[in-house]
């Protein structure tokens, strides 16, 4: 289980609105478990009646006030809360979207000059306490940023927030501190495991917030280590050690050597940029593709062929084999409010699993999603996922055309899902609204439950044709 001890390990990526192949804003993050931990995940509706007036946090035991008249949220929390919610990703009845964490990393400067504070918020609370209380991107960066400097955190974190127009991300520095940069319209931006925004513009309040003492700290604490006065906030509050070049930097390479393939970097390098155009518009394919990366075509592939046995480990995996779930928080300017929020879902290891579309304005999910458990079971999302991948792995060469063949499938078919209720949905308000939103999460959920139960037919079929005890006749 995840705990203040075990850190998260988490891939980011965000699309400005100009750089989407709809002009949608999409946020974008996978959520996985530490070394040696699973979370069995759920993806749920919590309404206004069900929300907490009194927030007690599980882990640091920290107690909040919550203000009143909160909006309903998706969530994808724990399906076990022994240790908190962990709400993760979620789109409320305003449009507005978090994301929240991705795991990142800071320096020995900075955590003397404002300590992590024990009893303070953390990732296992912060989408339970903002997103039900916000309207906008902006709304939400100062909600949190507000929160933290009045309870501080325990733990080192970037939260993305998005809504049609806008999307900001906010990163924690040390106890109390934090900045928040607005992602160019035109451009991408990748976090992996590591403090991501460089230079901060303190006189552009269109696109830098920060925490209100931000400057007096980094000169009082002597933390900027420009010569020329400008305060790069990777440089000045990030970490700089070896296994970053390993773990983190790697991570960021692959996606930009996908998405912006004319620009030539190293994925050791410290200077990958945080923000990067893309050669062309990006799609919610080239998000899957990307977080499911591997190192695809280079020596460093785990599956590949042409790297050394030392080469194929030497980076860690985007689609590594503890990722609890991805959700794709997707704005969609050019529909109307009621149905312009998509929260896209999937579950388990990424290269041996798809992308599924739900619309967010509805009051139930489906239960093959919203009643996961601890008990192993194929008739659960989840497990199925889980199942497909532990049996696909060691075999990886031999079953990759099924999942090549199923995530085509099954992405076409949740794109035409949406070009389908969109068109019923015209028009429509209110309950009648709701009603149809809630039939094409159910339909969708229906065509991908028989292809998922499908591949694990073939999965199955083959890999037990592979196992080590086989023998025929003709054999001896």
């Amino acid at each position: 289980m995840k705990n203040q001890f075990s850190k998260t390990s988490c891939t980011t990526i965000l699309v400005g609105k100009k750089a989407s192949y709809d002009g949608s804003t999409i946020v974008a993050r996978t959520e996985d478990s530490g070394d040696g931990t699973f979370e069995a995940k759920k993806f749920i509706v919590v309404s206004p009646k069900e929300q907490p007036k009194h927030y007690v946090s599980k882990i640091s035991k920290v107690e909040i006030d919550l203000p009143d008249n909160p909006l309903r949220y998706t969530s994808v929390p724990n399906a076990d809360l022994t240790e908190g919610i962990w709400g993760e990703a979620g789109i409320n009845s305003e449009n507005a979207a978090m994301s929240a964490t991705e795991t990142i990393t800071t320096n020995e400067r900075v955590l003397a000059a404002d300590p992590m504070v024990t009893d303070g918020i953390g990732e296992e609370d912060f989408l339970t306490i903002v997103l039900p209380y916000i309207h906008s991107a902006q709304e939400g960066v100062k909600r949190l940023g507000s929160l933290l400097e009045q309870f501080g955190t325990y733990e080192q974190n970037g939260v993305a927030f998005s809504d049609a127009d806008e999307i900001w991300f906010l990163e924690t520095i040390g106890g109390h501190h934090w900045v928040a940069q607005r992602v160019p319209d035109d451009s991408y931006v990748t976090v992996p495991n590591q403090l991501g925004i460089q230079e901060i513009n303190f006189d552009d309040s269109d696109n830098f917030i920060y925490s209100a003492d931000l400057k007096d700290f980094i000169r009082d604490n002597h933390l900027n280590l420009s010569f020329d006065g400008k305060v790069n906030s990777r440089l000045t509050f990030g970490s700089h050690a070896d296994i970053d070049h390993h773990y983190n930097t790697p991570r960021a390479w692959f996606m930009q050597k996908f998405l912006t393939p004319s620009v030539e970097q190293d994925p050791m390098s410290d200077t990958i940029p945080f923000s990067q155009k893309p050669f062309r518009k990006v799609t919610i394919e080239d998000i899957k593709y990307v977080l499911s990366g591997h190192y695809q075509d280079t020596v460093y592939d785990p599956y590949g062929t042409s790297g050394t046995e030392a080469e194929k480990h030497m980076f860690r995996p985007i689609g590594i084999n503890r990722t609890s779930e991805l959700s794709v928080l997707q704005i969609r300017p050019n529909q109307p409010k009621g149905n312009q929020a998509v929260q896209w879902i999937a579950f388990g290891s990424m290269p041996f699993n798809t992308l599924v579309p739900f619309y967010t304005n509805v009051e139930d999910t489906p239960s093959y999603l919203r009643d996961t458990t601890n008990r192993v079971s194929s008739e659960n999302y989840y497990w199925i996922n889980r199942i497909i991948a532990a049996l696909a792995d060691p075999h990886y060469r031999d079953v990759v055309a099924y999942f090549e063949r199923y995530q085509q499938k099954t992405i076409a078919l949740g794109h035409k899902n949406l070009l389908s209720a969109d068109k019923l949905a015209a028009g429509k308000s209110g309950q009648e609204l709701t009603a149809t939103l809630e039939a094409a999460n159910k339909k969708i959920t229906d065509q991908i439950k028989k292809e998922t139960e499908d591949l694990l037919d073939q999965v199955l079929f083959t890999v037990s044709n592979l196992m080590n005890n086989k023998f025929a006749r003709s054999d001896n």
